[in-house]
Formats: structure tokens, C-alpha cells, sequence
């Protein structure tokens, strides 16, 4: 593999990173999680980020002119890898674990899965129909 070739592509994922992560930051500046409550801003973020990657992948990978090819690595794994967030996710569970709230913990490990997946899904398919009414 050429390293040098592979430099614009690092770049982009690296650009697209620090803002993805900064607007993930900025979210949790606008609305902070009290330390016993549903962490509702980073559920929130995951699941419009996840929603967004699904319009993404349809735009890049089903559309008659293929994009530029720095357009997914900056948009999809830069800026809404950057964006969205396991690692919050991962802590906000542990958090909500260790402060003796279970059932909140469990429900909000659940739910991010299962709403995550649901974006995806939904905006996948929103995309295509829109898609396909646009070309008709």
C-alpha cells in the first residue's frame, strides 16, 4: 500500500473528526446530563448521527455520479464517526450502573441500540424513496 497516496484520505477523516467532535462537544455544553438522569444528548446524538450516515451511504453509494472520494471518508467516517459517540455511550451506562440506577442504565443501553439501528433503517430508506422520486 502507498502510504503518501493514503495521505489525503487521513487528512480528510482527521478534518472531519475535529469538527464531528467538536459539534458532539458543543451538544453536551447546550443540554449537560445531571449525573442521575437519562443521558437524553448523547442518545440524541447517536441516533441523528446514525440517521445521517444512513442518508450518507445512500448519497455516495447509490447515486448515478459517484462523489468525490474524499466525500465519505470526511462526512462519514470524519465528521459523524467524530460526532456520534460509543465511548459516552459506554460511560454514560457505566455511570448510570454505578450510581444504582439499573433499570435506567439497562433501558438506555437498549434504546440507543435499538433507536440507532431504527435511524439508520428509516433514513436509508426515506433517502431511497426520495431519491427515486426525484428521478422519475
Amino acid at each position: 500500500m502507498d502510504v503518501r497516496g493514503q495521505l489525503p484520505v487521513v487528512a480528510a477523516v482527521a478534518a472531519g473528526g475535529a469538527l464531528g467532535a467538536a459539534a458532539r462537544y458543543g451538544a453536551s455544553l447546550v443540554r449537560p446530563t445531571p449525573a442521575d438522569a437519562f443521558p437524553w444528548t448523547t442518545f440524541l446524538v447517536n441516533v441523528s448521527g446514525c440517521a445521517l450516515i444512513g442518508v450518507l451511504t445512500v448519497l455516495v453509494t447509490e447515486v448515478a455520479t459517484p462523489p468525490h472520494r474524499l466525500v465519505r471518508p470526511f462526512l462519514g467516517t470524519g465528521v459523524l464517526g467524530g460526532f456520534t459517540t460509543f465511548s459516552t455511550y459506554s460511560l454514560d451506562t457505566q455511570r448510570l450502573l454505578s450510581a444504582g440506577e439499573t433499570a435506567r442504565g439497562v433501558a438506555y443501553m437498549g434504546a440507543t441500540v435499538v433507536a440507532a439501528l431504527a435511524a439508520v433503517w428509516a433514513a436509508t430508506l426515506a433517502t431511497r424513496r426520495a431519491l427515486a422520486r426525484r428521478t422519475r
